[in-house]
């Protein structure tokens, strides 16, 4: 994949015409969810792509509620959906959110819930609306240091 490790810099954002197919893949498939967002309070549509081991990319969209500490973030609505199929192993995610002039990186919650399942190091895609520029970095960039109890 082409992503980057390290702190943000310029050589983190690729155009998104230079990424490789299963890169366009997902960022196309996070676009998608991005459609289905249920978001009346904030009208902050961000969609989401999660592969796993096997190839299967699975998505998810925010879901807000009245109640804003109910609501759920694409991120982790697609790693749910995958994980309650069977799958735990992540090899790369993709973001959309639709700020022009920023990108829309997981939020630290999300963050967090992905860190558990990170044995080896995975890439986080974000990409902001068109034209599509994508941030290329990973999820223990996004969260270095990350809380995680080892169970032996």
């Amino acid at each position: 994949m082409d992503c980057v490790n390290g702190s943000l810099n310029q050589d983190d954002i690729k155009e998104f015409k230079s990424l490789d197919s299963e890169v366009q893949e997902l960022i196309n498939a996070a676009i998608k969810a991005r459609t289905f967002s249920y978001s009346p309070y904030s009208n902050f549509a961000v969609g989401a792509a999660i592969r796993t081991e096997n190839g299967q990319i699975y998505t998810g969209c925010n879901v807000e509620n009245a109640a804003f500490s109910s609501s759920i973030c694409a991120e982790r609505t697609a790693a749910c959906k995958a994980i309650s199929e069977g799958h735990k192993v992540f090899t790369a995610l993709a973001v959309v959110g639709q700020q022009e002039k920023s990108f829309t990186t997981p939020c630290g919650v999300c963050r967090q819930f992905l860190f558990e399942f990170v044995d080896n190091d995975f890439p986080v895609y974000v990409a902001k609306p068109s034209p599509y520029r994508v941030l290329c970095t990973t999820i223990s960039s996004l969260l270095p240091r990350g809380f995680k109890t080892y169970i032996n």
